[in-house]
């Protein structure tokens, strides 16, 4: 582990400790390595051709007009990288969808931009975690025949 000095705005500083003793961090190095491992769960994952599952989350106005129908379809042009989806509705106009996708990080960073960029979207955020894909035989019941297992 490497020690490292920073400077820092009082203000800021307040926040991280503020933040320290809300969370429950031992230490600033705690809560300022937890910032960076945010930081860097927004990005994709691994380079071009690499794979990822992620999380995308967004809320929409499901009253913008044909934005529910456009959302669905792009999850049906995407079936490939599109495991699975919850829609939780939060108001009388709101709903807050979040998808499991499975993909190359490219394909899934692409897919969130298309999602993240539909006018009625209001908020959109990708969670990324980096996999490699394993093909693999081993017994499943009576099925014998080689498959992908994804490694995280």
């Amino acid at each position: 582990m490497q020690r490292i000095t920073i400077t820092i705005d009082d203000d800021l500083l307040a926040t991280v400790d503020a933040m320290v003793v809300e969370r429950g961090y031992t230490s600033r190095s705690e809560a300022f390595r937890d910032l960076v491992r945010e930081s860097q769960a927004r990005e994709p994952a691994g380079g071009v051709g690499e794979h990822c599952i992620a999380t995308l989350t967004y809320v929409y106005d499901h009253a913008t007009r044909n934005l529910a129908r456009r959302i669905t379809q792009a999850h049906h042009d995407r079936h490939d990288l599109a495991v699975a989806s919850m829609r939780v509705h939060l108001d009388h106009d709101s709903l807050l969808e979040s998808s499991v996708l499975r993909g190359r990080s490219q394909d899934v960073a692409a897919f969130t931009d298309s999602i993240a960029s539909q006018r009625g979207v209001r908020f959109a955020r990708l969670h990324t975690i980096p996999v490699s894909i394993k093909r693999a035989q081993h017994h499943h019941g009576d099925a014998s025949e080689q498959h992908d297992h994804l490694h995280v």
